[in-house]
């Protein structure tokens, strides 16, 4: 069964503007993600000097990519897109920051310990060629 609908042009009007609105509503955009750009620029370049590109290249590489992309889209402005390519660029640059971190103190805890044994083998050495004398490799003198 088909039904067959009649409108007036003043209808076919007003269902137009009605279309028109929500698919406006929809492709809005919000507010600049300016606070959001910079806080990644800020994590990515903070990563950058904190040596994540020696233990954690490609976090940090896809934090740059990211900040790129946010870059782009701000440009273009999407802003949408933009906040959330800053926000993941943000979230990289931390987790390359953090695995540099633990890269970093691990690195040191190893040196520690090397030269925590090197001292050890050299006090042991030591003890042997300083060792006190005992009374019988004293000479004795009548």
């Amino acid at each position: 069964m088909l039904f067959r609908v009649r409108l007036s042009r003043g209808r076919w009007v007003a269902v137009g503007v009605v279309l028109c609105g929500l698919g406006a509503g929809c492709a809005t955009q919000g507010s600049r993600p300016t606070e959001e750009m910079t806080r990644a620029q800020a994590l990515v370049e903070q990563a950058d000097k904190s040596g994540a590109q020696r233990y954690a290249a490609a976090d940090l590489q896809r934090a740059h990519d990211q900040l790129s992309n946010a870059d782009k889209a701000n440009a273009e402005k999407k802003y949408d897109e933009a906040r959330r390519y800053a926000e993941s660029a943000a979230a990289d640059a931390d987790v390359a920051q953090a695995r540099a971190a633990a890269a970093e103190a691990e690195r040191s805890a190893h040196e520690v310990e090397q030269s925590n044994r090197v001292l050890q083998q050299e006090a042991e050495r030591g003890g042997a060629t300083n060792a006190p004398a005992t009374t019988d490799s004293v000479p004795r003198s009548n």
